[in-house]
């Protein structure tokens, strides 16, 4: 019995450890086509004849597609599970990009960027929620510098189609070709997904889904909501607006403002690989609380008023170091908070909140510095740093009361 035990054990442990490997490999080619819109857009401009702030419309609808599959996907995930929900996801991004790489009209690229926001929204919150159910701290922190690592690699393969003379469709093509075989080998999994739930009382196995309404009844969550809009608000504002910001107000020169605002994608993605070494050591609660004293270091030194430039390059740096923990913990925390049986719908409503502070708030600052002052940029960041210290401490409280 001892020895029949021992295999089952040694089974499972394999069976995970390969599921591990593909949500990995999902976690890239999720963020492979997240920077393709911004690395092409200058040549489609001419090509579909539009004016340049078109790509907003582009990105809000992807946008709206995610927030709209992320609110879904309690109900999707505990219908269908979580591998086949990852599974059609990432075939309906991969028929999405397909048709970005056909096509000649800017209005249909408008259509194709509904199911490619739904497949993305969907595959994030059900990968995240999965994750954080069956796997320790350290691999979500591995699973979001993943993401990065594909973020990274898709504008590299763009240039490489543009610079080629193959065009930014090729560019498309190419990620829409490893999308496709990333479904195909997710389709073959499902058997593999199938037998690591079995047996398991994991989410999939909860009854009825308790939806946005009774996910919001629960004591913390709006707390938690409101601290992930705020980060998610902080990441893309700091990211956006940094190169503008050291060029206009610091008087940096373009090309080293380029690379200094690129260093703070780079101080998120390593990060996030060094966290995921001390991570369980620390725990979730503390790695929020590194992350969050890291980022108000970086924003006083953005903010500092000397001459000396050097500072808010530093700065920069610090900030992307610091944001790096926040995410994949907050998210990995979410289940021990509020309840395995409760995190598939709070975290896609994460997942939605994160959206809307990604998509709303830098556009907001950019009418601050274009009518204001750009110089506002550390202060504005600062608010929502302020704000996910204080959420994420409420719902800390809150947990420990419970």
């Amino acid at each position: 019995m001892s020895a029949m035990y021992r295999g089952q054990e040694c089974e499972e442990l394999f069976v995970f450890s390969l599921l591990l490997a593909i949500i990995y490999i999902a976690f890239i080619s999720l963020g492979l086509p997240d920077s393709l819109l911004g690395s092409a857009w200058p040549l489609m401009v001419g090509e579909l004849d539009v004016p340049l702030s078109y790509a907003g419309i582009i990105t809000m609808t992807i946008s709206a597609g995610t927030i709209i599959s992320s609110l879904l996907s309690d109900k999707l995930t505990r219908k269908l599970g979580a591998g086949l929900v990852t599974a059609i996801s990432v075939s309906l991004t991969a028929g999405a990009l397909l048709g970005f790489s056909l096509t000649n009209s800017f209005w249909l690229l408008c259509v194709l960027a509904v199911p490619y926001g739904l497949g993305a929204g969907a595959v994030d919150a059900a990968l995240n929620n999965y994750v954080a159910l069956h796997y320790a701290s350290r691999h979500m922190s591995w699973l979001h510098c993943f993401w990065g690592v594909g973020a990274t690699v898709g504008p590299y393969i763009m240039g490489w189609a543009i610079s080629a003379d193959h065009g930014w469709r090729s560019g498309y093509g190419i990620v829409s070709a490893i999308q496709i075989l990333l479904a195909v080998g997710l389709f073959l999994s499902l058997p593999l997904w199938r037998k690591a739930n079995s047996g398991s009382a994991d989410e999939e196995n909860y009854e009825a889904p308790i939806g946005l309404g009774g996910a919001l009844k629960i004591k913390g969550v709006k707390a938690i909501l409101i601290a992930f809009f705020g980060y998610c608000a902080f990441e893309s504002t700091a990211g956006l607006w940094a190169s503008s910001y050291l060029v206009e107000y610091r008087g940096v020169d373009a090309e080293t403002a380029a690379f200094f605002a690129s260093l703070f994608y780079l101080g998120i993605t390593a990060g996030r690989f060094l966290s995921g070494f001390v991570a369980d050591r620390f725990g979730d609660k503390n790695m929020i609380r590194i992350g969050v004293v890291l980022m108000c270091i970086g924003v006083v030194l953005v903010a500092l008023p000397v001459k000396v430039v050097g500072t808010a390059l530093v700065g920069l740096v610090v900030l992307g170091v610091g944001a790096a923990p926040v995410y994949p913990s907050v998210i990995h925390s979410t289940p021990t908070h509020f309840g395995k049986e409760n995190s598939h719908a709070i975290v896609g409503i994460q997942m939605a909140s994160a959206y809307c502070g990604s998509t709303f708030m830098p556009p907001l600052f950019g009418l601050i510095a274009q009518h204001v002052n750009i110089v506002f940029y550390p202060y504005f960041m600062a608010i929502f740093v302020l704000l996910l210290a204080v959420m994420t401490e409420r719902v800390n409280r809150i947990c420990e009361a419970r």
